[in-house]
């Protein structure tokens, strides 16, 4: 059905017609709809696929020059990022609420790593117990990493961090950068509309990643007096947390899935 059509098919309801008249291209005339129109009108002219671009806007105020070059860079990535969700929805799901034990999650990317047969728990205090140095900088943190290393190459191994302190955020970076699969826990809740970052939205996308994020991480309760809403608390929770999922062995529950942006 051709837009100078529109306005004369007795199949169209009127509102349609009626906007026809106003608009000479079809770039126009879409842009004049409202999300539920849209819906029907491509219902109405038989097309079977969605347009490029989400429904909702972003809108930011810029601070500096490098926040506006940021967020120059982050719309023109923006349709490779569409294109790989909708090309790959096993490995870029979304959903608000997964059920992981007895615990609830946010979560983004590949599920199916929850089922892998061996997953190990990468946890690190920021200096070491007994020399007081900063831990990553330890023979013992060099022997701990090769260990990881060596699982994650004999294969069927998740490593399953919050990626904190310097010695988790440098395996958790190596395993983003080497492609090994990875679970990363993070404080920040998942909503209908969060997306990772570049690096871990690529990791998602080669089906590296799964991002879980608890939810009331802040009333899982204090950690030696020290308020649960504190940074010290939040490292020691979620590495709590990291400890259940390298124990879970059963089927996380989907309650509540999102697929579309």
């Amino acid at each position: 059905m051709r837009l100078h059509s529109l306005p004369y098919s007795p199949t169209v309801p009127q509102w349609l017609r009626t906007k026809a008249l106003q608009h000479d291209n079809e770039g126009a005339l879409i842009r004049s709809m409202s999300k539920k129109q849209r819906q029907e009108y491509y219902a109405l002219v038989g097309r079977n696929q969605q347009p490029l671009f989400d429904d909702n806007y972003d809108d930011t105020v810029c601070l500096d020059e490098r926040h506006r070059q940021a967020m120059i860079a982050y719309v023109h990535d923006n349709p490779r990022r569409a294109i790989l969700r909708r090309m790959l929805p096993d490995v870029m799901r979304r959903c608000l609420h997964v059920r992981i034990g007895n615990r609830s999650y946010g979560a983004f990317g590949n599920l199916f790593l929850l089922r892998w047969a061996r997953k190990i728990q990468v946890q690190c205090h920021r200096k070491h117990p007994a020399t007081g140095q900063p831990y990553e900088e330890t023979a013992d943190y060099a022997s701990e990493r090769q260990q990881w290393e060596a699982a994650i190459l004999e294969g069927c191994t998740v490593i399953v961090t919050p990626g904190i302190s310097a010695g988790e955020r440098l395996m958790k970076n190596e395993c983003m950068h080497r492609a090994f699969p990875l679970i990363h826990l993070q404080k920040e809740p998942i909503g209908a509309f969060w997306k990772p970052e570049h690096q871990r939205f690529d990791a998602c996308a080669n089906g590296s990643l799964l991002i879980l994020a608890p939810w009331n991480l802040d009333q899982m309760g204090s950690v030696r007096g020290v308020p649960s809403d504190t940074d010290y608390s939040r490292f020691h929770n979620l590495n709590a947390l990291a400890a259940e999922i390298c124990a879970f062995n059963g089927e996380a529950r989907i309650l509540r899935d999102v697929y579309s942006d």
